[in-house]
């Protein structure tokens, strides 16, 4: 006969998983910034990261919401900095006409 271990810590990080994943579900905060101000910018990649710690900060050492709290900055710092390249690109476009 053999006994498996370790079960109660997997339940636990899995439990803390879900609430984690259940804290960000929906909108998870509004960020405004000017597309023409690289401070504007990089204060509301800031400002989106500070959400993401607000929301998930405690589980920053779960094994499975740890690793996404990093790629979810990164998937808004990316946002961010896309949707001031749009912005900018459609002012400019616009100036054209």
């Amino acid at each position: 006969m053999f006994s498996i271990t370790g079960l109660d810590s997997l339940q636990k990080t899995l439990s803390e998983a879900q609430t984690a994943l259940e804290a960000v579900s929906g909108e998870l905060g509004t960020l405004d910034f000017n597309p023409e101000n690289p401070e504007s910018i990089e204060a509301a990649i800031v400002e989106s990261e500070r959400l993401i710690n607000e929301r998930l900060g405690a589980y920053v050492g779960n094994t499975i919401v740890g690793p996404l709290i990093q790629q979810m900055k990164d998937t808004f710092r990316t946002a961010v900095i896309e949707k001031a390249a749009e912005a900018r690109l459609k002012e400019l476009e616009a100036d054209d006409e």
